[in-house]
């Protein structure tokens, strides 16, 4: 629920933190010889996670302040950008400097895990991002500012049992993505077991002879478009760029590229840019530097020689025939990669090895749509547990 001015409107009253949290300070000097575990916070409410640990002859602050569990610390840089979060137990007995101020709550009024979950909601980051304008170049948020905002606050009594809700609810969404997770490292797993089983004692050809390189050449006219295909590293897929129009290919040579194509980005290979062109990239077009391979039919399939290639063994021949240092200076050499030699097993094995990777990608797709929906689900239960809803 919110106000007509966009403001979110909370069943509980507001009171400034201000009046229900103090500074923490345990601050000391660092000692040469002394190891002092350090403390971060991450942004967007992802709580709180512990940096190297540092000699005290290192660290370049005069004091560094002890921070204990249920302590609230804030980055004055980043608040704005939700690096806020509540200590939790395992991080007790780590230090920060002073560029993240500290605060414990007083006795009986704040429950810390209540303000714990408030830093996960968008409200308190834009709260933050409101005290932190003009502060500084920086826009950082001073102590003060920060203990202006105005927090939704329930008795004691309340909070406790909203914040045991919201821990039940949270837990079961934590379940579910584990069990997602698990569901797809196990499906990996099954996929790399048929793999090579299939592969075990398979006859091997050079890609000349198994999927020649094949180039179809774009006839730029002026008034037409041309939209481009690009493909992501380590095995993640295509995906599409904007059109090109005359004017801005220019002088560069476009290649349409069709489903069912091997492609490789030539540059970046051998860091596995290497994909399946699929139906949905039906009239997409290339630069010279991505090279589409077609399986010959009853030898080889797309998606099976795609598999190969994000291997441990694929990558490495790849890399073996992209020369140089790294990044843009490596390159997949055409000539190089006719004469990789890949293994062919019966076609029907292939075949059959799609059909099980089509079975894993629309699994996969189920999966992506069902974490999509676990990724609104805490929000929403905030939302509705700082109403008065739960």
């Amino acid at each position: 629920m919110t106000t007509n001015n966009g403001q979110m409107r909370f069943a509980f009253p507001m009171v400034q933190l201000g009046e229900v949290v103090r500074p923490a300070e345990r601050f000391e000097s660092p000692q040469p010889g002394r190891p002092y575990r350090q403390i971060g916070v991450r942004l967007w409410g992802q709580g709180a996670y512990e940096r190297e640990t540092v000699d005290g002859a290192e660290t370049k602050y005069s004091k560094l302040n002890r921070v204990e569990t249920g302590d609230i610390i804030v980055n004055k840089i980043w608040a704005r950008n939700g690096s806020v979060t509540v200590v939790p137990h395992q991080l007790a007995g780590c230090f920060c400097s002073g560029e993240f101020p500290l605060f414990q709550p007083t006795d009986g009024e704040l429950l810390p895990a209540w303000f714990f979950w408030l830093t996960k909601t968008r409200w308190l980051w834009d709260q933050c991002d409101k005290q932190s304008r003009g502060t500084s170049g920086k826009n950082r948020i001073r102590p003060e500012m920060f203990l202006a905002i105005e927090i939704p606050l329930p008795p004691l009594e309340e909070q406790r049992r909203i914040v045991a809700r919201i821990d039940r609810l949270a837990a079961k969404i934590e379940e579910a993505c584990r069990i997602k997770d698990q569901i797809e490292s196990e499906t990996r797993a099954l996929l790399r077991s048929r793999f090579l089983l299939i592969v075990d004692d398979a006859p091997r050809r050079k890609m000349a002879d198994v999927a020649p390189l094949v180039r179809r050449k774009a006839d730029v006219r002026d008034g037409k478009e041309y939209p481009e295909l690009g493909i992501r590293s380590f095995g993640k897929g295509t995906f599409h760029k904007p059109a090109l129009d005359f004017l801005a290919v220019g002088s560069k040579k476009l290649y349409r590229i069709e489903p069912g194509d091997l492609v490789f980005n030539n540059v970046f290979a051998w860091e596995g840019a290497v994909a399946v062109a699929q139906p949905e990239d039906e009239g997409r077009f290339g630069s010279h530097r991505f090279i589409t391979c077609v399986p010959r039919p009853g030898v080889a399939t797309a998606d099976f020689l795609c598999f190969y290639f994000l291997t441990p063994e694929g990558l490495e021949q790849i890399g073996e025939a992209s020369p140089g240092g790294a990044g843009r200076n490596r390159t997949l050499g055409l000539e190089k990669l006719a004469e990789i030699v890949v293994p062919v097993p019966p076609y029907d094995q292939q075949l059959a090895f799609g059909r099980l990777m089509q079975r894993v990608r629309e699994m996969n797709v189920v999966n992506e749509r069902a974490l999509k929906e676990l990724d609104t689900l805490l929000p929403s239960i905030l939302d509705r547990a700082f109403r008065g809803e739960l």
